[in-house]
């Protein structure tokens, strides 16, 4: 139940003017309700994850300090890798088995899926004060909120951003996996510039496209399904939140001394 870029925007916006009612105005607005529920439930989580984990011992089973000229660094251990590569695996199970699942297994996975984000995301907390982590929360937040907005009420045809933003997105992994080696922080700062514009741009995308997936087939979703694409579009909207916090938290956050 993919949103078909082939099929005309105005044709959906036209079919949905025809079949606007009460009821669909009501379903889409509860669906959509939903949605951000789900998302900001899991970055609730993944919050006190994240906090949880650098402020005790248990930063010790995922992160250790190694010298490197200058000073010292923190250095993954088996854990801490574990950590960071899990959420892709588990975003490839919700993505490409979000209709075999059950409700039940796609909400567990996706807690999960938050939760092991925390961990691998705790060094945040050892890295920038957490005034700072703070303060770019909520710019992020203020930031997200008026992307999806945008994405909710414009009129404008966005299916053409999924694709932009999508090799806009591989760019930047592929400048960033160059940039281990490099160790540039000109390439640094140019990925973290892009990449706030790419997930802004594709904040607006999903929203647009979470809105019109259910003009177009919320009809027929029936509660189980309805449950399991909730939870499905919510990650999306999750992955696009954290993705656009930590690319602002480099560019403007403060290191810690310690």
């Amino acid at each position: 139940m993919a949103f078909n870029p082939n099929q005309s925007y105005r044709t959906v916006q036209a079919g949905y003017a025809a079949y606007g009612s009460a009821a669909l105005d009501a379903g889409l607005r509860a669906y959509m309700l939903r949605v951000y529920n789900w998302m900001a439930s899991g970055l609730v989580l993944t919050g006190l994850i994240s906090f949880a984990i650098a402020n005790t011992s248990l930063i010790n089973l995922f992160y250790h300090q190694v010298a490197v000229a200058g000073g010292v660094a923190l250095q993954p251990t088996i854990l801490g890798y574990a950590a960071i590569f899990a959420p892709l695996v588990f975003v490839m199970v919700l993505s490409f088995g979000v209709n075999k699942l059950s409700t039940t297994a796609a909400q567990t996975l996706f807690w999960i899926f938050c939760a092991t984000m925390g961990a691998s995301i705790a060094n945040i907390f050892l890295i920038y004060t957490s005034t700072s982590i703070a303060a770019v929360f909520f710019i992020t937040a203020g930031m997200f909120a008026a992307t999806s907005l945008y994405g909710y009420t414009t009129g404008r045809d966005l299916t053409s951003w999924g694709s932009f933003f999508f090799m806009g997105l591989i760019g930047i992994i592929l400048a960033s996996v160059v940039n281990i080696f490099l160790h540039s922080s000109a390439i640094a700062f140019a990925v973290s510039i892009l990449g706030v514009f790419i997930f802004l741009g594709l904040t607006a995308y999903d929203t647009q496209r979470i809105k019109t997936d259910y003009i177009q087939f919320g009809s027929s979703y029936g509660v189980e399904m309805a449950g399991k694409r909730s939870v499905y579009d919510a990650l999306q909207l999750y992955l696009n939140f954290i993705n656009l916090f930590l690319f602002l938290l480099q560019l403007f956050g403060q290191r810690s001394q310690r």
